[in-house]
């Protein structure tokens, strides 16, 4: 089981100060949340794309990137790649170098996104959403898996003898998770592929995350890749945490009230009882994600979003630290212990490796995909043409 959290990269004032952090503040902010996740023994961190304010978090690659170099052990991901309005070309290059420069510590999760205007500002029209999402994907597996590509579709201009560089990191590509809230579509197009399905229940009741988890299962079973309970499965989550349930619920109300996203709707309490929002003691979290497996079955990843609404780094550092010391532990010990042997374990590059029969090593990378020929080859005919 694979724990973490993920940011929108919001930049919101905080109601109790009325202080609005920049632009680069934000950042270098959610860069030591990064850091301090793996630090504090977390698996996952991903990180959002938006292009509009009050979000900074355009180029997701880039700050991965940078990410990558200050940590050695945690996954980066996101949350998430627009699949619609990005092309497909340039996300096959810039995840398989993330993959390079990530050591193979890096996936991502495909969406279409939450903003209805990115569309016509990448010359894209909304209502073909699912289209573009079906087509993207489609032209972006082969740019992966094929070395070489002929291609023509719909929305792009067509590819001929194209190749997409860098190769993906051992000949395996970036693990795929597709996430949708509400589109039976996104779910079974990842079934059909064998993908991961992501669906980021922070605004949802648990019985609508049931259905759409369990047509997902369904549809993977349908097509081939195993048992429904073996499918791969990511939930969202969104949590606030103090010693005494009463103080957190204190000191998260005003940012609950305010925030952008939910503020003005349903009060605290009952957006609580709806959704998997969970305000109170470590260990009222601990029960509440522990009976996720209950509406949703044995899944792979969960990711909590806890640096939302204004709330400022110090907090959010604190947060990660009960996090990563009092509940996912816990956590993970009991899902782990329930989950049964042979339903997989959270995607990472080195068992997908290990899966397609190969070993990652840095001699196997060195060989020509196109030649054949090994580097030391290459110089040894140098100095025999001498």
């Amino acid at each position: 089981m694979q724990f973490g959290v993920f940011t929108v990269s919001d930049i919101t004032t905080d109601p109790t100060t009325g202080r609005t952090p920049s632009e680069r503040e934000r950042l270098k902010a959610v860069i030591e949340i990064a850091v301090k996740a793996e630090e504090v023994g977390l698996d996952v961190f991903a990180l959002g794309e938006h292009h509009n304010p009050p979000f900074f978090s355009s180029s997701p690659t880039t700050t991965l990137g940078f990410i990558a170099a200050r940590t050695e052990r945690i996954i980066l991901s996101t949350a998430t790649t627009l699949i619609t309005t990005n092309d497909p070309v340039k996300i096959a290059e810039d995840y398989a170098m993330l993959q390079h420069v990530a050591d193979g510590r890096s996936d991502l999760m495909l969406g279409r996104g939450n903003t209805g205007p990115v569309y016509p500002w990448f010359g894209k029209d909304i209502r073909q959403g699912i289209e573009l999402a079906i087509e993207n994907y489609a032209l972006l597996r082969r740019l992966w898996d094929e070395e070489v590509v002929d291609w023509s579709g719909r929305f792009r201009t067509p590819l001929q003898g194209f190749t997409s560089t860098p190769r993906p990191l051992d000949g395996v590509p970036p693990f795929v998770w597709h996430g949708s809230i509400r589109s039976p579509e996104i779910a079974e197009q990842a079934a059909y592929y064998g993908d991961g399905f992501f669906h980021n229940n922070i605004f949802w009741p648990m019985s609508h995350t049931r259905r759409m988890v369990q047509f997902y299962r369904q549809r993977f079973e349908h097509y081939g890749h195993g048992r429904a309970d073996q499918a791969i499965v990511g939930l969202g989550g969104q949590v606030f945490m103090r010693p005494r349930s009463q103080d957190a619920v204190r000191e998260f109300r005003p940012y609950f009230d305010h925030a952008p996203v939910y503020g003005g709707g349903p009060s605290l309490e009952d957006f609580s009882t709806e959704t998997p929002l969970t305000v109170g003691s470590p260990q009222q979290v601990i029960d509440r994600y522990a009976a996720m497996r209950e509406h949703v079955g044995d899944y792979q990843r969960q990711l909590f979003l806890i640096d939302h609404a204004g709330l400022p780094l110090a907090t959010v550092l604190e947060q990660l630290e009960i996090l990563g010391g009092e509940v996912v532990p816990v956590l993970r010990r009991e899902l782990d212990a329930a989950r049964p042997a042979d339903v997989p374990d959270g995607p990472t590059h080195a068992a997908r490796v290990l899966a397609r029969g190969g070993s990652g090593t840095v001699a196997a990378e060195r060989v020509d995909r196109w030649t054949g020929t090994r580097a030391e080859d290459g110089n040894a005919l140098r100095v025999a043409a001498r």
